[in-house]
């Protein structure tokens, strides 16, 4: 019984997750946060190479700077807490050399288990900090000025940045967006596009009702034409270049 309740209340948070732009004045203690990051490494990582490495960004000019370089994202700057995410390789390499073995990180394989990794540890993150009434908003917005975000940091070769996190106390928190129906995310055996012509259709229903009545930035919008209307450009094609810069030849 203490077993299903105690999963009730996790699959009742990651239910309800939302995210939190506004945050209180309140600090989230450090014990705290080191708790979090202690939990998310819970993770699991490819072959247990755990490629990620934390920047947690303390001094308030350079959070002041990564919400200019981010896109002025006020939460940035707001937070009590911003951590930025990064494929780390480094520390591989560091573990290569002590025996005497140049690493082979160069290829397109090493770069996706980084990335996986990051992501793996990140949403780790954001369910432990909500378990502890914290709240908080992915900044995927690191990836617009990533090179000038990398030397304000001081990345080196081999760590790349991927994405922020900012982590507060709650000022105010939105309705939970209504996700996907299970139909349309899950495949039974084979892959079967033709359902999306119904599932979609009524997917844009359910979220143009709740684009018109969630409490703020009311809009008469779906789902599909939003997607639309992000997926008709091609964005950040600066990040090839980049990453090649950081030693990934993403062949």
């Amino acid at each position: 019984m203490t077993k299903q309740n105690s999963l009730s209340e996790i699959v009742n948070l990651m239910r309800n997750h939302v995210s939190v732009r506004r945050y209180t004045t309140d600090v989230i203690p450090k014990e705290h946060l080191l708790e979090i990051i202690r939990a998310a490494q819970g993770a699991p990582s490819s072959h247990f190479v755990q490629a990620y490495s934390i920047i947690h960004v303390t001094d308030q000019e350079k959070k002041n700077k990564i919400a200019e370089l981010t896109g002025n994202q006020k939460q940035v700057s707001d937070c009590s807490d911003f951590l930025l995410f990064c494929g780390d390789l480094k520390r591989l390499e560091y573990a290569c050399k002590k025996h005497g073995i140049a690493i082979e990180h160069d290829t397109l394989e090493n770069f996706m288990v980084a990335v996986i990794d990051t992501a793996l540890i990140s949403q780790n993150v954001i369910t432990a900090a909500e378990s502890l009434g914290y709240g908080g908003c992915y900044v995927g917005g690191v990836r617009n000025n990533p090179g000038q975000i990398s030397e304000l940091v001081r990345l080196p070769d081999k760590v790349f940045p991927l994405f922020g996190l900012c982590l507060g106390v709650p000022a105010k928190r939105n309705e939970v967006k209504p996700r996907l129906p299970l139909e349309a995310i899950i495949h039974e055996n084979e892959y079967n596009e033709e359902k999306y012509l119904t599932i979609l259709d009524e997917y844009d229903q359910i979220m143009n009702d709740y684009y018109k009545a969630r409490t703020s930035n009311n809009k008469e919008t779906n789902w599909t034409k939003t997607m639309a209307d992000f997926m008709k450009e091609k964005r950040r094609l600066h990040m090839r270049e980049f990453i090649e810069r950081k030693g990934f030849s993403l062949e």
